[in-house]
């Protein structure tokens, strides 16, 4: 389980040293997102993206739509200051603005759209921040948000931990597992939040895409890096005493070689896209 708080300490510092590997392990499901985001989206609105980690979505989004405010919350000191370093490298007055900000308390700004890219599973009581963003739309407002489906559709979490003899143990699927990468995995369930905290139109699609974890002619090495820093590999493999761990890296290393082609080394990947909107 990952709570909101593990961004706040070592969850958030992990990602924030290993952004530009997350982010090439979402290069296949970010078109997805940044379509959906921008459909029917007005001149001059503002974008919210929640839980923007080291900015990419909003990156993305202010450069498609330069004349957008675009704005980024994280709880994360250090992906937000990621973000910061990469948003100072646009030219000024076409760059978003990120902050610190709790999603599940803040109640300042009005948006016209909300966005995020795998960053609305964190939260102990979901019904109350999806209704608590839902009142920082505009009438008629839309969010648009990426998740993972069921676990054992995605190969990324559930193949290296197979790799390692399958230790460790797997949760509940879906809420009853807690805040997580999977908590919104059940599509009823994400469904029966979003209608309890105030959402119309809801819409859902299954995407599959693959889960870049290493490139380059040292492919497995840089997916072999990935995997012990992010994912549930890297539990298992931290709680090992050194000489253990260096056996069970050898095994993650033989399945990301077996996973490997033409320079990458990926795995299945499956999420849900979710729209939904504020009652006009």
């Amino acid at each position: 389980m990952t709570s909101a708080a593990d961004w706040q300490s070592r969850t958030g510092a992990a990602w924030a040293a290993e952004w530009p590997r997350t982010d090439r392990s979402f290069a296949e499901l970010d078109p997805v997102l940044l379509e959906a985001a921008l459909d029917g989206l007005a001149p001059e609105a503002g974008v919210l993206d929640v839980g923007c980690g080291a900015g990419a979505t909003s990156l993305a989004i202010k450069a498609a739509r330069p004349d957008c405010t675009v704005t980024g919350v994280d709880l994360s000191v250090e992906l937000i200051e990621a973000a910061q370093a990469r948003a100072a490298m646009m030219p000024e007055g076409k760059r978003p603005d990120f902050r610190i900000e709790d999603a599940a308390s803040a109640q300042s700004g009005a948006f016209d759209r909300i966005v995020s890219r795998h960053g609305v599973m964190f939260f102990a009581d979901p019904v109350a921040v999806l209704a608590r963003l839902r009142q920082r739309l505009a009438p008629g407002g839309a969010i648009v948000f990426t998740c993972f489906r069921e676990r054992a559709a995605n190969g990324w979490a559930t193949m290296p931990v197979a790799s390692l003899g399958g230790a460790g143990s797997s949760p509940p699927a879906g809420l009853a597992g807690g805040p997580g990468p999977f908590a919104f995995a059940v599509e009823d369930e994400v469904r029966g939040l979003l209608t309890a905290a105030g959402w119309q139109a809801i819409e859902s699609r299954a995407v599959d895409y693959r889960y870049r974890a290493g490139e380059g002619p040292r492919a497995v090495e840089d997916a072999v890096a990935l995997f012990r820093r992010i994912g549930p590999a890297a539990p298992v493999l931290a709680a090992e005493p050194p000489e253990r761990r260096a056996e069970l890296t050898e095994r993650l290393a033989a399945l990301c070689a077996e996973q490997w082609r033409d320079d990458i080394v990926s795995f299945p990947a499956a999420a849900w896209l979710w729209v939904a909107r504020n009652p006009a």
